[in-house]
């Protein structure tokens, strides 16, 4: 078993730095709901150990990823979201990163999305930009949705000064909508035991998430999203755009150790572990894979590791698989990475709604009928932990993941020079 990693532990003065300034943040409070997750667990040895632990005290663990902050309850990608997840525990906060018009890093998680998670559809001039207009949903006479409710807005068709005059919201819409401000109803959560934990959050440019992470003394996992403009886009190239992610963290001199930058795109790995092997040593390249048979074989995932990667990131379906006994175990998959020496950081616990309903969607297609209750979320982390042996998980809700690490005492361990691999 792999030790806890408690973030401000780690080696060198900028970590030591942090550790200094997060001493001075309220305590981890990974508040009501992984306590929640644990009694609807079934009766058995990981119920009484994770009960064990009601009490405290937590720690952050880089176990814990805030994915897109604590975005299940906040709205994504705001200042809101990130100090949720750092109050809950998580270790590491992504930033998915993209462009304005004006060509400033921003954190969204795509560059198509403003419609589904901000207010932009409440402010006309700006909702004037959109690529495609509010429309609202047709129906049937017999009251049967014929379209639904579409709209898309692109950050590359705001300025940075435009994009500034947004608010988040959390991601979702209604397809039913006939008004703007009804396809911007937030989705229903209720089955998750939480409120929303803010109507509306501040956006942030990539540099003041840098600047707010290091603040809160957690470590950084920015995500290069793809452009769907064409590129070059006023001279930005893709590999300009690689560099000036890593520039804007040199620039605020945080240690390389303290950042994972990830990409589905090859191009972008292989560019940060060519031109900047401080950061592309952790490098994280993200499956893109949407099915079991397109996953990548043992003797791809070698040539991975050949070339210099060290971190793959699949979704949760590719790591495990499940039967009706309620049985979960590694993947055939998960045992490739593995034997190709390759750590593995999944995605995203959390994220498929009720655990309840028949249909347990993309991130559980092949444990479905494996799980059936929302504790079983902790069987399914459990594995991931002390079976499959990752080095930590994307999270909507850190404080689940949180709960889990410090009660069983798993996460990453540095090595001696402070990198994060066991």
């Amino acid at each position: 078993m792999v030790m806890l990693l408690i973030v401000g532990a780690c080696l060198g003065p900028v970590a030591t730095a942090a550790a200094s300034i997060a001493a001075n943040l309220p305590a981890i409070d990974p508040g009501p709901r992984p306590l929640r997750l644990v009694q609807d667990l079934e009766e058995g040895t990981l119920k009484r150990r994770l009960l064990s632990c009601a009490q405290g005290p937590f720690q952050r663990t880089a176990f814990a990823i805030g994915h897109r902050g604590a975005c299940l309850a906040y709205p994504e990608h705001t200042r809101e979201s990130y100090l949720a997840a750092a109050r809950q525990g998580a270790g590491i906060i992504e930033c998915d990163v993209t462009f304005t018009k004006d060509l400033e890093l921003v954190c969204r998680h795509a560059q198509n999305d403003l419609h589904t998670s901000t207010d932009i559809l409440s402010i006309p001039d700006l909702a004037a930009k959109c690529r495609r207009p509010f429309t609202p949903a047709t129906f049937a006479a017999d009251g049967r949705l014929l379209t639904p409710a579409s709209a898309e807005c692109w950050t590359s068709d705001l300025t940075l000064a435009e994009f500034r005059r947004l608010r988040g919201r959390r991601d979702g819409f209604n397809p039913r909508a006939r008004t703007a401000a009804e396809y911007q109803q937030p989705p229903d959560i209720a089955w998750s035991g939480l409120e929303a934990g803010a109507e509306y959050g501040t956006l942030l440019t990539h540099r003041e998430s840098i600047a707010l992470f290091q603040e809160l003394g957690v470590m950084m996992i920015p995500e290069l999203k793809e452009s769907l403009v064409p590129l070059p886009y006023n001279g930005l190239s893709r590999a300009a755009l690689a560099q000036r992610l890593i520039d804007d963290y040199r620039a605020a001199g945080v240690d390389p150790r303290r950042v994972w930058p990830q990409s589905f795109l090859r191009e972008d790995i292989d560019y940060w572990l060519a031109q900047e092997p401080e950061f592309g040593r952790q490098a994280v390249y993200l499956e893109a894979a949407e099915r079991v048979v397109d996953l990548p074989s043992l003797a791809e995932l070698r040539r991975y590791r050949a070339a210099g990667l060290r971190i793959v990131a699949p979704p949760l379906f590719a790591l495990l698989e499940g039967d009706a006994s309620g049985a979960i175990r590694p993947s055939a998959y998960a045992r490739a990475v593995r034997a190709a020496g390759l750590e593995i950081i999944p995605w995203s616990l959390e994220r498929s709604g009720s655990l309840t309903v028949p249909d347990k969607g993309f991130y559980y297609q092949t444990l479905a009928d494996a799980i059936h209750r929302e504790g079983d979320v902790l069987r399914v982390l459990d594995i991931l932990a002390r079976e499959v042996g990752i080095l930590a998980i994307f999270s909507d809700w850190p404080a689940t993941v949180a709960y889990y690490a410090n009660c069983m005492g798993v996460g990453l361990h540095p090595s001696e020079r402070g990198a994060p691999f066991p």
